[in-house]
């Protein structure tokens, strides 16, 4: 445990979604990442922290399509006073969406943020946490994307672990990237979640 990272208050669970973890569709490394995010949820649960759960509502015929198979919630949800599902149809987790009244009612100043796809939901979600005065922590290990392919004349294939970087580094220095999950902490929730 990294004693240098500040607790928080909330974790962002971001579209750990059937289709993006398991079969043809999965992410590389798709089991460290449904290792992390489980661990991390179940953290915040014990400490009294706020779980959203973020989910994409695909257009119809992806694999995220609402009530398909692939857009189910991979973990467990646990509904109550301090974990919600969110659903969204934009790869920004706030926009159109609850989510900003949620936090700022519950009185989260701090949010952990993992999950699926690093370079776009993930990324977006967290920038606009930052934006809109968060503290935002990214654990390395716990968000994962899919290797994007080789496009002729531009560019050779980019390995995922390499577009999950860049996400990060996308962030600047405003956001907290820590390299486990396990450097995480959480702390109870200030106010009741309404």
């Amino acid at each position: 445990m990294n004693d240098d990272v500040n607790p928080v208050e909330a974790l962002l669970v971001v579209d750990v979604q059937s289709a993006f973890v398991r079969g043809d569709g999965a992410v590389p490394d798709a089991a460290r990442l449904l290792d992390r995010t489980a661990d991390l949820i179940a953290r915040a649960r014990r400490s009294g922290a706020l779980v959203v759960h973020v989910q994409n509502d695909g257009a119809p015929g992806a694999d995220d399509e609402p009530r398909t198979p692939g857009w189910e919630l991979h973990h467990p949800i646990v509904p109550g006073p301090t974990e919600v599902v969110i659903r969204k149809a934009e790869d920004d987790g706030f926009e159109g969406t609850s989510l900003a009244n949620l936090l700022t009612d519950a009185g989260v100043r701090a949010l952990a943020v993992c999950g699926v796809m690093s370079e776009m939901c993930v990324l977006a979600t967290a920038r606009t946490a930052l934006a809109l005065g968060f503290r935002v922590v990214v654990p390395h290990d716990a968000h994962a994307t899919q290797n994007i392919p080789a496009a002729p004349g531009i560019s050779d294939a980019v390995p995922a672990a390499t577009v999950s970087r860049v996400a990060e580094w996308a962030l600047g220095d405003e956001a907290e990237i820590v390299p486990r999950a396990t450097d995480v902490t959480f702390t109870a929730l200030p106010s009741p979640v309404r």
